[in-house]
């Protein structure tokens, strides 16, 4: 009776032992796995990383940059944008918002969508195993899946654009050439923390859409 209980005792530790361990590579993996294929995918603009911050908050993604209301004189607050391939439909973006947990934010004083200028969407990531593409605290999780083609649509102010994605780029926060705004034709930019997952989130990913329709 003693050797089964011990038996049992030892299968039960086995057990517990492999369950940590699953647990502990379902965590780091995808953090070392963007690092490994992802990250060597874009060219990375260098410069200094900023201070740790909350980035629940869309003014700490970008602590050094201006804030200019010139190209968002409109009286619509929100809109909606849908991503096909990462299985988002209609997610909501404030226009100058803050709270990163309640939606999607596009920056104050980037260009309105459809408007020539490149409108600066920010959206929050976890691990992408715990992906949901309705959270908006997982929302950009797997954005590093996009590929150039891919579409983006936008509802705004009941006219619906059709983006197809053109480049990705990684930058740390101190880059905030991605504010910069190129009036040869209308952009966007989706922007979330880069490795997703890591509390650090160091970098940031740039995905760039040109309008098509």
């Amino acid at each position: 009776m003693i050797m089964i209980k011990r038996k049992i005792i030892r299968i039960a530790a086995t057990i517990s032992a492999l369950s940590g361990i699953v647990i502990i590579v379902s965590t780091i993996w995808p953090i070392i796995e963007y690092q490994l294929t992802d990250a060597n995918a874009y060219s990375t603009l260098i410069s200094p990383l900023s201070n740790d911050s909350d980035y629940t908050k869309a003014s700490t993604w970008f602590p050094s940059a201006p804030n200019n209301d010139k190209f968002n004189e409109t009286k619509v607050s929100f809109y909606t944008i849908s991503i096909p391939k990462l299985k988002i439909d209609k997610a909501t973006v404030a226009i100058g918002g803050e709270d990163l947990s309640k939606s999607l934010v596009q920056y104050p004083g980037t260009a309105l969508p459809g408007k020539n200028g490149n409108a600066v969407i920010f959206g929050h990531s976890i691990l992408p195993i715990f992906y949901n593409p309705k959270n908006y605290m997982a929302i950009f999780s797997t954005l590093p899946t996009l590929k150039k083609g891919d579409d983006i649509f936008i509802n705004f102010d009941g006219i619906e654009y059709k983006f197809k994605v053109e480049e990705m780029v990684e930058i740390y926060p101190s880059d905030i050439q991605i504010l910069e705004q190129n009036l040869s034709d209308s952009f966007i930019t989706l922007v979330t923390c880069v490795p997703p997952g890591d509390p650090r989130n160091p970098k940031r990913l740039l995905v760039k859409a040109r309008v098509v329709t």
